[in-house]
């Protein structure tokens, strides 16, 4: 890992803008014409968590939503703007919540050890832990325990996606975004694609 002192992130910042008008000189002239993203991304604030590095992807193409543990509140007034302006103006095709495996917040719940703010702002995952406590004690490893209460935490919060009157209203004209759950194996780099119970959320009204 690549320590850097704040000056160095204004020299890479040169050198890469240099790079890019050397691959193709009008792409910041492109770049500035506007966005068209096809992604809506919802991820953990974890330093770790380079989305664009992992997927790939260029500038433009993420709209990006990031806090602890990725979480989606529905009295989160700044993911709901961030959600309504995706969903309503960026016309989004997809809506990605990504957790990842080594994540302090889902630890901290875990173990009851947050303090704080923190502690307010991870108790849905504390709880999540206490609803599936039993399910979740009978895997052999913490390790397990921790990547098990990861993964359902993003179905969680891909559910509560779901439950927003914004995503409400794009149900009922018919046009909205597919949602997506991943979580993100930092010790190898892959994501994990994660199966949510996209029926069982349309056999309770969640979604069509």
């Amino acid at each position: 890992m690549h320590y850097h002192e704040y000056s160095d992130l204004i020299k890479n910042n040169l050198e890469w803008a240099q790079e890019k008008l050397e691959q193709d000189s009008s792409y910041f002239e492109k770049l500035a014409k506007g966005q068209r993203p096809p992604f809506l991304f919802i991820g953990c604030s974890d330093s770790r968590m380079p989305l664009n590095s992992f997927t790939k992807t260029e500038p433009g193409e993420l709209f990006i939503h990031r806090n602890v543990a990725n979480q989606v509140s529905l009295t989160d007034m700044n993911l709901l703007a961030v959600l309504e302006y995706a969903v309503e103006s960026l016309e989004v095709q997809h809506i990605v919540v990504c957790g990842h495996y080594c994540c302090g917040g889902v630890e901290a719940a875990y173990r009851g050890t947050a303090t704080g703010v923190v502690e307010n702002w991870v108790n849905p995952i504390r709880e999540l832990y206490i609803k599936n406590r039993q399910e979740i004690d009978a895997l052999p490893t913490d390790k397990l325990r921790l990547n098990k209460l990861a993964e359902l935490n993003v179905v969680a919060q891909v559910k509560n996606i779901c439950n927003t009157s914004v995503m409400h209203r794009a149900f009922k004209s018919e046009r909205y975004p597919q949602v997506h759950g991943w979580v993100l194996d930092i010790e190898s780099g892959h994501i994990k694609d994660l199966e949510l119970p996209l029926n069982n959320w349309h056999e309770m009204g969640i979604m069509p």
